[in-house]
Parts: C-alpha cells; sequence; structure tokens
C-alpha cells in the first residue's frame, strides 16, 4: 500500500516540479486492492489510462475545455478488464484534444513533453501515455490509435506500441473520434509488456456492435518462437528518398537483423501509399464532424449561455481548440450536398483499394511488413503548430494500417541524433502473434545498437 502512495506523490512531484512532462491530466483517488497479489496476469501493476477512455473513479475530459471535470456514469471495457486483471489505473493521461494531433500540443492543458528532450514533442495524440512509460512512470499504459497515435508516439518517445485488428479490443467506453478507424491499444516498455497488456484487454463485447468474436491467443508469450523461415516485405513506398537518413540507417540495420535471424526479406509494393494521408483526412474528420455533434451544452460536458439556442451551441462550442474545430468544418464540409460524392465516397474508394493492396501483398506469401514507424525524429514543440499540412504528413507511415483496420507494432530501432526512434512491424487481420515474434526479434538483436 506504501508502494502505491510514494508512486502518487513521485508523479505528483515530478508533474509539478521544473521540467515536468504534463503527462498525466489526474492522479488515482484510491490506493491499489490490498489484495494485489492473489491473481491476475497484472498482479498490482500500475497502468496509465488516455483520458478519452472513461472511468469511475477520474475525470474523463479529452484533453478538451468542453469536457473540464466530467466524470463518466460508467467505465470503458478495457478499464474494466484490466481492473480484473489486478492492474491499477494509476492516472489519465494528456493528449490531442479528442485525440486530432500528432504531437500533444493540442491539449487544452498544455502540451506534453518528450523525456529524452524536454524541447521537443512526445508525439499524439497519445502522447502522455508514450512518455509516462517512457520516463519510467508506469511499465504499460493503454492509449488509442486513430491514424498513428499509439506507434508514432511510441516510435519517437522510444517504447513499444500496438495497435491492434480493428475489432480484436473493445471500442466501449473509448470516446469516439472517427468510428471506423479508432482502436485502444497499448504502450509497455518492452514487446511483451505491451503484448500482456494487448492479451489482458482483448476479447470480444457485446457493448461493441464492432467487437469480433474471434479466439485471443497468449500474445504476451508470443515472442519467444523467432522468425525463421517468416517472409518480411519491405514496401517501396516506405522508404521514399525524403526519408531521414538516420531512420533508414536503423531501419535497414533491423531488416538485416531479421535476416540474420532467418527471416527472408522481399521488396514489395503497396503504390496506393501516397494516397493515405489525403484519404485520411477525410473520413476521419467526416466522422468526428458528425461524433462531435453531441457536444452542445444541452446534454452533459460544458454549457455557455445564450439568446437562443443557436446562441448557446454555438458559445458552447466556442470552446473547442483551434485543431477540434478544424477538423469539424473539413468534415461538415466533405459531407455537405455537392461535395459528398466528390470527397467522402471517392475517399472510401481510396480506402478500399489501400486495403485490397494490403490484401494483395499478404496473399502472395508476404507473413510481415516492416517499415519506419516516422519520417523523421522528434521535432521541437511549436515548430510545425502554424503549418498544419506539415503536421499531418508526420503520420504518412501510420494512417495506411488504419485504413485497412490492420494491426500494427513500433519496436525501438535506435537513435537518430540523439532521439529514438521505431521500426514498424504489420500484419495481416487477426495475426498480431506474427508481428509480435518480429518485434520481439527486432528487439532481441538491436538492444544494445546505438
Amino acid at each position: 500500500m506504501n508502494l502505491g502512495r510514494d508512486l502518487l506523490a513521485r508523479l505528483a512531484g515530478a508533474e509539478r516540479g521544473p521540467g515536468g512532462l504534463n503527462a498525466f491530466l489526474s492522479l488515482a483517488e484510491r490506493l491499489p486492492p490490498a489484495d494485489t497479489t492473489g491473481g491476475g496476469r497484472l498482479h498490482g501493476v500500475p497502468v496509465a489510462v488516455k483520458d478519452n477512455i472513461v472511468t469511475l473513479d477520474l475525470p474523463t475530459t479529452c484533453a478538451s475545455r468542453v469536457l473540464a471535470g466530467y466524470r463518466s456514469p460508467y467505465e470503458a471495457t478495457v478499464v474494466r478488464r484490466l481492473r480484473s486483471a489486478g492492474g491499477w489505473v494509476v492516472g489519465k493521461t494528456n493528449l490531442d484534444e479528442f485525440g486530432m494531433g500528432s504531437s500533444t500540443e493540442n491539449s487544452a492543458f498544455g502540451p506534453v513533453r518528450n523525456p529524452h528532450d524536454l524541447e521537443r514533442v512526445p508525439g499524439g495524440s497519445s502522447g502522455g501515455s508514450a512518455a509516462a512509460v517512457a520516463a519510467g512512470y508506469v511499465p504499460m499504459a493503454l492509449g488509442s490509435d486513430t491514424g498513428g497515435s499509439i506507434r508514432q508516439p511510441a516510435a519517437l518517445c522510444g517504447v513499444v506500441g500496438i495497435k491492434p485488428t480493428y475489432g480484436r479490443v473493445s471500442r466501449y467506453g473509448l470516446v469516439a473520434y472517427a468510428s471506423s478507424l479508432d482502436q485502444v491499444g497499448t504502450f509497455g516498455r518492452s514487446v511483451r509488456d505491451a503484448a500482456t497488456l494487448l492479451e489482458v484487454i482483448s476479447g470480444h463485447d457485446h457493448r461493441d456492435a464492432t467487437s469480433a468474436d474471434v479466439p485471443v491467443p497468449a500474445f504476451g508469450s508470443a515472442g519467444d518462437r523467432g522468425v525463421r523461415g517468416l517472409v518480411v516485405g519491405v514496401p517501396v513506398e516506405y522508404f521514399p528518398e525524403a526519408l531521414d537518413a538516420g531512420i533508414r540507417e536503423r531501419a535497414e540495420a533491423a531488416l538485416a537483423a531479421l535476416e540474420a535471424a532467418g527471416a527472408v526479406l522481399r521488396p514489395v509494393s503497396l503504390p496506393s501509399t501516397g494516397l493515405a494521408i489525403p484519404c485520411f483526412y477525410v473520413i476521419a474528420p467526416a466522422e468526428a464532424s458528425s461524433n462531435l455533434a453531441r457536444y452542445d451544452g444541452a446534454r452533459f460536458g460544458h454549457r455557455s449561455t445564450g439568446v437562443d439556442v443557436a446562441e448557446m451551441y454555438e458559445r458552447t462550442r466556442a470552446v473547442l481548440g483551434a485543431e477540434v474545430k478544424r477538423r469539424i468544418v473539413l468534415g461538415t464540409y466533405v459531407l455537405s450536398a455537392g461535395y459528398h460524392e466528390e470527397y467522402y465516397r471517392t475517399a472510401q474508394r481510396v480506402r478500399a483499394r489501400i486495403r485490397g493492396e494490403f490484401h494483395r501483398v499478404f496473399s502472395d506469401g508476404v507473413d510481415v511488413l516492416f517499415a519506419p514507424t516516422t519520417p523523421e525524429p522528434a521535432f521541437r514543440l511549436g515548430e510545425r503548430t502554424g503549418d498544419p499540412l506539415r503536421m499531418y504528413r508526420s503520420d504518412v507511415f501510420t494512417v495506411t494500417a488504419n485504413l485497412a483496420g490492420i494491426p500494427a507494432i513500433s519496436v525501438p530501432i535506435g537513435r537518430v541524433r540523439g532521439l529514438p526512434v521505431g521500426g514498424q512491424v504489420l500484419a495481416p487481420w487477426w495475426h498480431e502473434e506474427r508481428m509480435i515474434e518480429v518485434a520481439a526479434e527486432i528487439e532481441r538483436r538491436l538492444e544494445h545498437d546505438p
């Protein structure tokens, strides 16, 4: 019990003191259960939870002033499952408001800082969870991934991040941003930690219509099997000329390590990759426009007054941040009469093409794909806040997995100019075990690399 108090005191001091990361928006109000040794996969392990996943005992703000202080009347399925496994929710982590961002600078409660360089971003939108694990505050954390929001900050903070197959993990209790893309996933200091937490939270949930009734393998032990004979596809589109030279070098070292371990490397092509960013930034804002209509001041959260209902709506939604407003306006536009077919329907056709290209490659004997997670290391705070298009390109290698619904994991592959970078393993639908095997091999082989 004293260990729980000590951890909360340490976290509170670290977050408030000079050089604080601002990783947490709230800390646990109760200590872990007295009996944390009597079973359960997590055995009283402290776990951080991204603050767009609802909990009963802590606020759920989505890092937005429109939900400041909001308390959910129910708890997310993933939170109930980690508690049932003996896990202790130590706090709720900071994020880009409603998950909309790639740097965790869009939080209404201030940006998160990267533990490796306090002047740089941790990535986003799950930057608080990634930073908390990277700083050693917690061994594992929950996040959400709509277009790379787990894998990108995992890479920039030097930890492991898993986005599962769409439908593998219940979304019940995950505050919706883009419902056809959102997935709850995990962070860990190691592949085994992240995989164990994924195993705990996975499984069918009748409360979520998108949850699939498929068996849950033993993800936590999947990394023990090796990669001999596995075919690793290397998509040429993920190694463009503009790729940072240091990241290219580290990615090639990871591929060489897999080949030395017995894997077979094969060049492949996913020609529609270049369309992924514009496709994503039509579909995701369109779904956000619909999902965020509920924040109207009439049912829950912040409410402003006005002379009539229209003015009340307008003033209430005025407290939303600039990036959230930008995406709502964009989404409303692409769904409007006269533009729906030109933009939204076209984007859905591109999405189907991207999914089809992954299916073709995996059906042609490729077991997994390997690529860089990000095109460059962590950038400086404030460097891209005035250039949304440049910011959006941070997710160029990650959005495809969300559009296709396939699983992907980011694993550290070394450092570039002193900053951590990640490599990404992508697998066919429902084959998380296979990608965990490959990621674990990379982790073992590159453990002592620079």
